[in-house]
C-alpha cells in the first residue's frame, strides 16, 4: 500500500480529478495549502506600498492505493497537472504501513479499497 501526496495549481484541479477518475481512482482527499519552491513568490503593491507574496496558493491531494493502482493513479497526475512551467506542483509516495476502515474494522488493502 501507498500513499500519494501531490501538489497541484488550482486550477488544475477538475482536470486532474477527472484523470484519476478515468484511472478508476475516486478516493482522496483535497486540502487548500500554501508553500513555496523554485516559483519563489511575486512582488505586488496595495495603496502603493510593496510587499513580497512567496507562499503560493496550491492544492494537496491524498491518495491511498494498492501497489496496483500506483503507476496509473501518479500517470493520471502527472498528465493532467503538467504544463510545463515552474510551479506545476511535486508528487511524494510513502509506504503506507497500514489502513483501517472504522465503519467495519477491516485493515490493509481490503480497507484501501
Amino acid at each position: 500500500m501507498k500513499l500519494i501526496i501531490a501538489y497541484i495549481q488550482p486550477h488544475k484541479l477538475e482536470d486532474v480529478k477527472e484523470a484519476l477518475a478515468k484511472a478508476n481512482v475516486g478516493k482522496m482527499s483535497v486540502t487548500n495549502s500554501l508553500g513555496c519552491g523554485a516559483q519563489m513568490g511575486y512582488e505586488e503593491s496595495y495603496r502603493g506600498i510593496k510587499f513580497e507574496v512567496n507562499l503560493m496558493k496550491k492544492i494537496r491531494l491524498e491518495i491511498a492505493v494498492n501497489q496496483e493502482f500506483l503507476a496509473k493513479t501518479v500517470e493520471a497526475i502527472i498528465s493532467s497537472a503538467r504544463t510545463g512551467e515552474i510551479g506545476d506542483g511535486k508528487i511524494f509516495v510513502l509506504d503506507l504501513t497500514d489502513c483501517i476502515r472504522i465503519r467495519t474494522g477491516e485493515h490493509g488493502k481490503d480497507a484501501v479499497g
